[in-house]
């Protein structure tokens, strides 16, 4: 396990890099989750069999998560959790285990709003942009300075969220793509859809990830 410098505190993280990783996916949780998340475990080890590297980190400390269990404030405080997210981007480029694999992100929940905002603010240093049942509208502003090819995945039956990511997607102005997974709620619970998200992300980041690299 990792102890990750980000600004004021350190968070943990679990760093696996497979044998010649095409790239690192780091992964930025969403409302109320951690690294230990079922489902962003699921999609990881889908991307490890891709050949791709993954950190999953907690984006707020154990006493943040105390307190926001109870009032439910900063996990939508985008900005701080992109601010930490860029942080830890920048921590890992400088681990020699690393350097040389292009970074990309997958966000969910309120997670996909942080990595589009961090993704803006670092410009073409990220390769590339997953969002799993997001909500990219939180970037506001950000979304048109995103520079990294995102891929936006959200649940049919979904609704609120498909349409707050139809909305997003029209602001984007990078290379992107919006894929709705057929019968597929916001937790992607229903048989083969979770397995749907990683087949779509370990696509889009092989595709983006090496090519960058």
């Amino acid at each position: 396990m990792l102890q990750i410098p980000a600004s004021e505190v350190t968070l943990p993280g679990d760093l696996e890099i497979p044998a010649k990783a095409g790239g690192l996916v780091l992964f930025a949780h969403g409302s109320g989750s951690s690294r230990r998340s079922p489902r962003n475990q699921a999609v990881a080890e889908t991307l490890r069999e891709a050949g791709l590297a993954t950190l999953l980190f907690d984006l707020l400390t154990p006493d943040e998560e105390a307190a926001d269990a109870c009032t439910a404030h900063l996990r939508f405080d985008i900005g701080l959790l992109s601010r930490r997210l860029v942080r830890v981007t920048e921590e890992i480029a400088n681990d020699p285990r690393c350097a040389s694999l292009r970074v990309g992100y997958f966000g969910a929940s309120t997670g996909g709003a942080a990595a589009l905002r961090a993704a803006a603010a670092l410009g073409t240093r990220i390769g590339a942009v997953v969002s799993r049942g997001g909500r990219p509208d939180l970037a506001g502003d950000a979304l048109a300075y995103v520079k990294a090819p995102t891929l936006l995945i959200v649940g049919e039956r979904d609704e609120e969220v498909l349409r707050l990511n139809e909305r997003a997607y029209t602001r984007l102005e990078c290379e992107k793509s919006l894929a709705v997974v057929p019968r597929a709620t916001h937790l992607f619970q229903e048989p083969g859809a979770l397995e749907e998200v990683a087949r779509l992300a370990a696509e889009w980041f092989r595709k983006h990830l090496r090519a960058a690299g």
